[in-house]
Parts: structure tokens; C-alpha cells; sequence
């Protein structure tokens, strides 16, 4: 095939015409060039997120999860522009594709229903903000820090390193309890249980060495040591303390429990064990009918 002939045979694939749009045809080459602006403005996009985040974000000291929303909304913003000139581009009126667009909703907006409203949570959660990048939080049964909110999915890292992917209408409407929102101070209470011979007031000076010893824990507000109720076999205290970091506060509680156990045995304080009192009755005689006995003989 001589050269003439090859550039003819390609112009014809690239002007092969697939569907007309509005009175626009869509060819193999207009489809190539609206990948092609697409990507082009996609890569854009990364360039100048990580440009603005190192060149402005870090000099005006933004925290991460604020650093985060606003990158993924230059994300979209130039994204949806891309879009936009990429279908003028190739010469499709917007006007006709919003018609188009409107009635394939209606067809496929009942499968796609999950997907909107992931999507549309996720918008919430990048705007208002009730979660963002780096907070701890407990959904469900899972704890873990926010490394990711995604259009669809929210990606959370547990205390056991492993990625949980959640949707992000779990986020809108469900329950999620978030340990690093607003104030970052939390409270621990840990429970204790002391022997009614032990003296009450070395076991409260033991509690409150434990958490003036700790450095983890707070000295505004002070700790509190409460004696909580009289139980079957022991009072039973609790240990009130503030901590600064919520994603410390298994560890810091760990280290309480640890202390509060080697304080009790250097004072002689006593965590009794659960006791429960066995009553056991005599014996006593059950008169046996008149019919019993005649059989018994």
C-alpha cells in the first residue's frame, strides 16, 4: 500500500462517524481529542494542587484534613472544566448534552442511586466537615484515622494498620463518633474495685499519684478520683484524667491500669476477687403419702 493510500485509509478511520449529538458528529478523532484535553487537564490538576499545597498551604500553616478538602476541590473544579472544554472543543453544545443527560437519569438513576448518594455525602463531608483527614473515629465496631475522603468512599487506617473503605452516606447517616473533633482533649475513666478492709484514704492518694505520675495525662483539668458505689465484695472507685492526643488513649490507659496495680501492692491495697456467699441448708424429712408407703412395702 503506497503512502497516499495509508493516509487515506486513517482519515477515514479517524472521520468514521459513531452518532451524531445535536446535529454534531462524533468521530474517532473528536473522541481521541476529548481524552486526550480531558487528561491533559487531569494532569493540570496535580500539578498545581501539589504546587499550591507545598508553595501555599505550607507557608500559611494549614492543618492537614483543611489542606486535603481544599486540594480536592481544585481537583474537581478544574476537572469539571476540563470537561467543559473538552465538549466545546469538539464543537457539542452543552445545551444538547444537558437533555441527554436528563434522560438517561431518569433511566439509570434508580440503579445509581447508592452511587449518587455516596457522592453527594461525600461532598457534604469535604464542605462541612464533620470528619476530616487525620481525625480518629469509631464507626461501628471500627476505630481508626481518616487517611482519605474520596467521591465515593471514605478510606479509614484502624489501630491494626489495615485500610477499612466506608461509604461515605455511612458517614451522613448513621452514628459516627469522632475523638479528634473540635477540642481534641478527651477524658478516660478507669474503673476500680478495692477491698473493704483496704484504708480509703491511701487508695485515693494511690489513684491520684497514678495520674500526677503520668505524663501523658493533664494536670488542667485536674484529675478526680470518685467513689462510685458499695459493691457486693469492694468499693468500687473511678479515675477521671484528661489526656491531649484521643489516638493515645488505649495506651494511656494500658499504663494507668499497669501503675494503678504496682501502687496498690507497694500500699498493700487490695483488689479482692468476686466472691459469692454458699448457702447450704440441712436435710429435712418429707412425710410420704399413705398410697407410697403400701407400695413401698
Amino acid at each position: 500500500m503506497s503512502a497516499e493510500g495509508l493516509i487515506d485509509l486513517l482519515s477515514r478511520i479517524f472521520d468514521f462517524t459513531f452518532f451524531t449529538i445535536n446535529q454534531t458528529p462524533i468521530t474517532l478523532s473528536s473522541v481521541l481529542a476529548f481524552i486526550f484535553i480531558f487528561l491533559a487537564f487531569l494532569w493540570l490538576s496535580r500539578i498545581l494542587t501539589r504546587l499550591i499545597g507545598s508553595r501555599v498551604f505550607s507557608r500559611m500553616h494549614i492543618d492537614e484534613g483543611t489542606r486535603y478538602n481544599l486540594e480536592r476541590i481544585i481537583n474537581y473544579i478544574i476537572g469539571v472544566i476540563g470537561a467543559i472544554v473538552a465538549f466545546q472543543f469538539i464543537g457539542i453544545d452543552l445545551s444538547g448534552l444537558a437533555v441527554i443527560f436528563g434522560l438517561l437519569s431518569v433511566g439509570i438513576g434508580f440503579g445509581l442511586q447508592n452511587v449518587t448518594s455516596n457522592f453527594v455525602a461525600g461532598l457534604i463531608l469535604l464542605f462541612e466537615r464533620p470528619i476530616k483527614v487525620g481525625d480518629r473515629v469509631t464507626v461501628g465496631d471500627t476505630e481508626g484515622d481518616v487517611t482519605a475522603i474520596n467521591m465515593r468512599s471514605t478510606t479509614i487506617r484502624s489501630v491494626d494498620n489495615i485500610s477499612i473503605i466506608v461509604p461515605n452516606s455511612e458517614f451522613i447517616s448513621e452514628r459516627v463518633i469522632n475523638w479528634s473533633y473540635g477540642d481534641k482533649k478527651v477524658r478516660i475513666n478507669v474503673d476500680i474495685g478495692v477491698s473493704y478492709n483496704s484504708d480509703l484514704e491511701t487508695v485515693l492518694r494511690c489513684l491520684r499519684e497514678v495520674a500526677n505520675e503520668e505524663e501523658r495525662v493533664l494536670r488542667i483539668p485536674t484529675p478526680e478520683v470518685h467513689l462510685m458505689e458499695f459493691g457486693d465484695s469492694s468499693w468500687n472507685l473511678k479515675l477521671r484524667c484528661w489526656i491531649a492526643d484521643p489516638k493515645e488513649h488505649r495506651t494511656i490507659r494500658s499504663a494507668i491500669n499497669c501503675a494503678i496495680v504496682q501502687k496498690f501492692r507497694e500500699n498493700a491495697v487490695e483488689i479482692p476477687y468476686p466472691q459469692r456467699d454458699l448457702h447450704v441448708r440441712s436435710s429435712i424429712s418429707i412425710p410420704l403419702a399413705e398410697s407410697d408407703e403400701k407400695n413401698r412395702n
